[in-house]
């Protein structure tokens, strides 16, 4: 699942601009002009325009470092559209550089439509300065197939202005789940219309948080053999029950249940808010679309402190791409998104000019002296109260980072209407629902 954004206001995914349509997206090797050419995708769309003038400033100046290269890139809002992922990379239509979700990289490879990055890796001049845990997503069986470019983990956003209203300190957010119950219960009690703590139920994205507050309490959603599912357990009862208690129990979470991220984000917005469950990128967000303040707006760790979701996403490579275009590839992606301080995403004094926020506490993607060279010039840019977002770079420092279960988006919508359930239902069964979703998500994985 992704958090919600494409890089920083816009979320994006992609598919083939309909212009291109009566042709393949992937280019072959065409080399006729004395230049290898190479399709991309995941260009920002024409009305995010900012990011849009970013991208095309930045392939503008790789083909003038590179003139041997030409650059062809699509555009389409989203940029990975999973009705018709699948669809184009078994027909041939899938760009030569293409966009991926972390979860989608195994998949990918086994499905045979990935080329080996392998051989080629050691002329990417930054891989070896990229976190081994994000290269790791995109290894399988030892072999190299994609590069990583962004990293997202979850955290709690929370109100600092409603937390020192209802008598809390701002500067200690909930480290438990007990206290965020205690926290959430104490705001929700300031009435007119004030809700401590909300959460997602529906759209898979009550599935996907909860995998969230699964893994902050040590707990797994799939075996490590990605076999059995691993919901029934403890952990995951001790989810829902405090979901229901916190609805039921404390009214916290108001009346009003099956929320998705939209209707999540403009409470927090509008100041009716107390906490919920984010990533980084949520907060330009409520600011520029939603009403809300930076000033007011922190993010703290996962409560619970064991484990925290991450996600993110890479560019692969089609399997149909000649060794030029995939070395053509490597050297485009190091130009546009891996270089400190610099590129599409670490232009941090370009984006500052164009009143894009700078300074949120992305997860880093480098190491050493490539990620100290990356904060510098980001500190030296920022443009938001960095100081409200230390409390979470500090505390995930001792979080497990989780990627998503196989089969993410299945499994979620099974564990949405458990979710769902808890939270519209005073009475309901929490074994039970447990057991049956264990049932259906053992099915899920036994059919992959």
């Amino acid at each position: 699942m992704r958090s919600t954004g494409y890089r920083r206001t816009v979320a994006a995914l992609s598919v083939c601009s309909l212009a291109l349509a009566a042709s393949a997206c992937g280019s072959g090797d065409d080399t006729a002009s004395g230049k290898t050419r190479i399709t991309v995708n995941c260009m920002p769309p024409k009305s995010a325009k900012v990011d849009r003038r970013f991208f095309e400033q930045d392939i503008a100046s790789f083909e003038k470092q590179n003139p041997d290269i030409d650059v062809v890139a699509h555009d389409a809002f989203p940029c990975q559209d999973p009705k018709t992922f699948d669809a184009k990379l078994a027909g041939g239509q899938m760009e030569d550089v293409f966009y991926t979700y972390f979860t989608d990289a195994k998949h990918v490879v086994d499905i045979n439509q990935a080329a080996d990055l392998t051989p080629y890796v050691k002329e990417l001049k930054s891989y070896g300065t990229l976190q081994q845990q994000l290269r790791d997503i995109y290894t399988v069986d030892g072999k190299i197939y994609g590069i990583p470019r962004t990293g997202y983990s979850m955290g709690l956003i929370y109100n600092k202005r409603l937390f020192a209203k209802a008598g809390l300190d701002p500067e200690q957010p909930p480290a438990t789940w007990a206290e965020l119950r205690a926290d959430a219960k104490r705001i929700a009690a300031l009435g007119d219309g004030t809700v401590g703590y909300a959460d997602y139920s529906a759209q898979n994205q009550g599935g996907w948080h909860f995998t969230a507050e699964l893994y902050s309490q040590g707990g797994d959603v799939v075996s490590a053999d990605g076999k059995k599912a691993t919901i029934d357990t403890p952990e995951g009862r001790a989810v829902l029950r405090n979901l229901h208690d916190m609805r039921w129990t404390d009214d916290s979470m108001g009346s009003k249940q099956l929320l998705v991220i939209n209707d999540v984000q403009q409470m927090m917005g509008s100041g009716k808010l107390g906490m919920y469950l984010s990533a980084p990128d949520n907060i330009p967000i409520l600011v520029k679309e939603k009403g809300g303040d930076y000033k007011d707006l922190a993010l703290a760790p996962m409560p619970g402190g064991k484990g925290t979701l991450i996600g993110g996403d890479g560019y692969m490579v089609n399997k149909k791409a000649s060794p030029d275009q995939i070395r053509a590839g490597l050297k485009w992606l190091d130009h546009m998104f891996l270089r400190p301080g610099a590129g599409f995403l670490g232009d941090y004094a370009r984006a500052k000019k164009a009143d894009a926020p700078v300074g949120l506490p992305e997860p880093r993607l480098f190491t050493g002296a490539a990620d100290t060279k990356d904060q510098q010039v980001k500190k030296a840019n920022a443009n938001v109260p960095v100081e409200n977002y230390q409390a979470f770079l500090d505390g995930n420092q001792s979080l497990t980072m989780k990627i998503e279960p196989p089969n993410a988006q299945q499994i979620y919508s099974v564990l949405d209407g458990a979710v769902s359930a808890v939270l519209t239902k005073k009475d309901a069964d929490i074994d039970q629902l447990l057991k049956d979703a264990s049932g259906k998500i053992d099915g899920i994985l036994a059919r992959s």
